[in-house]
């Protein structure tokens, strides 16, 4: 066997025995939620804890690999659902993305948790995962800024607070965020904040004994969000 061989080998032993850890450890969240353990994955495996730790030095790196998993995910969903909707459709698009965003959170409930549920104790998320976390709402800034373009009024509301528009335009110093004028990115946040707080009551089991039809009061909420944004 060629060194070069031997190397290919090796990373794709080490490549399936990644995937069959974090495997292992998204089984998990569907019983423990975040409370992981190396040393019950590494039971599940049939393996040696030494053995997972040669992966993943620590619980805080497999959560960080299985959250960073959860965003991509997540993004792909959302990216792929949004652009299936043509460009003029502003409402559309913003309805396509919160469709998306469910239908992910409704098929991937563990992960959704770990992404947007209860803080895990002791953990804190790296930087690295604050560029996939953003995805989804890079898509709605380009509705909004789509919107602006358009010359989409901005509808009547509160006066934006000082302190408000000026964390705001804080914000907008990354380019990502830009194009957009406050008082409209404003309710871009109010409006996400508001979507993942619906679906939140939805998949943690808030909304029993007073919704039935989740489907449709969830899209009625996206439309009332559309309409509040001037879509």
């Amino acid at each position: 066997m060629t060194d070069s061989v031997a190397t290919t080998a090796r990373a794709s032993a080490r490549a399936e025995m990644t995937q069959r850890i974090k495997q292992a450890a998204r089984e998990h969240l569907a019983v423990d939620g975040a409370n992981l353990s190396l040393r019950a994955v590494a039971r599940d495996l049939g393996v040696v804890s030494s053995a997972v730790y040669r992966y993943f030095a620590s619980r805080d790196e497999l959560l960080t690999a299985l959250i960073l998993d959860g965003y991509a995910s997540l993004g792909d969903a959302a990216e792929r659902a949004e652009a299936a909707v043509p460009r003029r459709d502003l409402a559309g698009r913003w309805i396509a993305l919160g469709r998306g965003v469910r239908d992910w959170a409704l098929a991937n409930p563990h992960e959704y948790a770990l992404l947007y549920g209860s803080p895990v104790p002791g953990y804190a998320a790296p930087q690295d995962t604050v560029g996939p976390a953003s995805r989804p709402v890079l898509v709605m800034v380009e509705i909004m800024r789509d919107a602006v373009a358009a010359g989409v009024p901005i509808p009547a509301g509160p006066r934006l607070p000082r302190a408000v528009r000026a964390d705001l335009e804080r914000l907008q110093d990354d380019p990502a965020f830009s194009g957009v004028p406050p008082a409209m990115f404003a309710r871009g946040m109010t409006a996400w904040a508001q979507l993942f707080g619906a679906l939140s009551f939805e998949l943690f089991g808030r909304l029993t004994n007073a919704i039935e039809a989740y489907e449709a009061y969830f899209d009625y909420q996206l439309r009332a969000m559309a309409a509040y944004l001037g879509l």
